[in-house]
């Protein structure tokens, strides 16, 4: 099963979903602020990822400037970053594609392909 966690004004959510259906590939679709992951659900996402914790960071959203973020992200646990973005979802790079091993941050339809 593939979990996507979109946020439903984002352009690149929409792309990703077009992309998606039109692929035939089912999934299930979690407001991603609504929806939130938890931070036990967030650790093994980025655990099994294999990718920097950075990359779960929207570093370009407002609030990812806002609490100064860019400062201390580089420098966060696993632990201390899934509880910073499982309080707020806004902060997680979207979308999000969880499907068992594979773990996909933005539109990247190369990696998409692999669904």
């Amino acid at each position: 099963m593939i979990t996507i966690y979109c946020y439903p004004k984002c352009s690149t959510c929409k792309k990703t979903l077009k992309w998606l259906d039109e692929h035939k590939i089912d999934y299930v679709e979690k407001d991603i602020n609504r929806e939130t992951p938890d931070q036990e659900m967030l650790i093994d996402i980025i655990k099994r990822s294999n990718m920097p914790i950075r990359r779960f960071f929207n570093t370009s959203g407002m609030i990812y400037r806002e609490r100064g973020l860019k400062d201390v992200v580089d420098s966060l646990s696993i632990e201390e970053a899934a509880d910073i973005l499982s309080q707020e979802g806004m902060l997680i790079k979207r979308p999000l594609i969880v499907q068992e091993d594979t773990i996909i941050l933005g539109y990247n339809e190369k990696e998409l392909i692999k669904l």
